[in-house]
């Protein structure tokens, strides 16, 4: 079976987030600059002695498509490069695919999907 992970993080999580992922053979993802906000509802700012409420929040999500086997080595490396313990460190949601399908060469489901380790055993 094939998942989508989403991974809504802080904006400066995200170089660490993209080599941690890296260092385990995550090498395939999007990357979106979002706005929002969960639980906090945002954050009271000061500028030149005014307050202001922010209540949508700059965050990046990451989009990554795997299969199975792979998730929860995924999700393991985004809740360690990205916790700080803090309000505000993110969510992740992980969803089912139906399919997958590369439009170079047409393969389909799991043979779509490009992991680190595939990419190493045809370099063999």
């Amino acid at each position: 079976m094939i998942k989508k992970i989403e991974a809504i993080i802080r904006e400066e999580a995200l170089d660490t987030v993209k080599d941690a992922l890296r260092a385990v053979g995550i090498v395939g993802m999007n990357v979106v600059e979002v706005r929002g906000h969960g639980r906090q509802g945002g954050v009271n700012l000061q500028w030149r002695g005014t307050a202001y409420q922010m209540d949508m929040i700059p965050k990046i999500m990451i989009s990554i498509i795997l299969s199975d086997r792979n998730v929860e080595k995924t999700v393991d490396t985004i809740i360690a490069a990205a916790r700080t313990g803090n309000t505000g460190d993110g969510i992740i949601f992980v969803y089912p695919v139906d399919d997958v399908i590369r439009i170079r060469t047409g393969e389909r489901g799991g043979e779509a999907l490009a992991y680190q380790d595939d990419i190493d055993q045809k370099k063999k």
